[in-house]
């Protein structure tokens, strides 16, 4: 089958071109563990400089990070998250709890989070209006898209 021009409308794919790109989710991971110096993001990613450099000036012209002055002289920035950068946050623990689970051992976890309940965070989602965990059983998709079923585009 033959690639569409026009791909599925999708949420996914339009934050994925965004936070998608190679360390892009690995700067947000130190931002929000309070390593928002750019020397420190160098040496906690391994990322080159100069790509390291690009990735942040995108996160913060997207609104994800913002930049600000620790020092004039010579003028040094550090990066925190926004609001939107912040919504990541359980996206990104709910990835490492997946790796956690599928590629690590147990006692090979690099990162344990604790949470402010004295307990070992242990990510899931639940639906906002009834509170129970989310199973892929559970749900329906319904397409918003106009010309789009969940199988893919109608017929023209």
């Amino acid at each position: 089958m033959a690639a569409t021009r026009d791909p599925r409308p999708c949420s996914i794919a339009d934050a994925l071109a965004l936070v998608g790109e190679k360390y892009s989710l690995l700067v947000l991971r130190e931002v929000c563990l309070g390593n928002g110096r750019f020397d420190q993001l160098v040496r906690n990613i391994g990322a080159p400089r100069d790509v390291l450099a690009t990735r942040l000036r995108r996160l913060v012209d997207a609104g994800i990070l913002t930049k600000r002055v620790y020092s004039e002289r010579p003028q040094r920035f550090e990066y925190r998250p926004t609001q939107a950068g912040l919504e990541l946050e359980p996206v990104l623990l709910t990835l490492m709890a997946w790796g956690d689970r599928h590629l690590r051992k147990d006692d090979d976890r690099p990162m344990v989070l604790e949470h402010v309940c004295g307990h070992e965070l242990e990510p899931v989602v639940v639906c906002s209006a009834c509170r129970g965990t989310v199973v892929h059983e559970d749900l329906t998709s319904h397409p918003q898209a106009p010309g789009w079923t969940v199988s893919g585009p109608t017929a023209a």
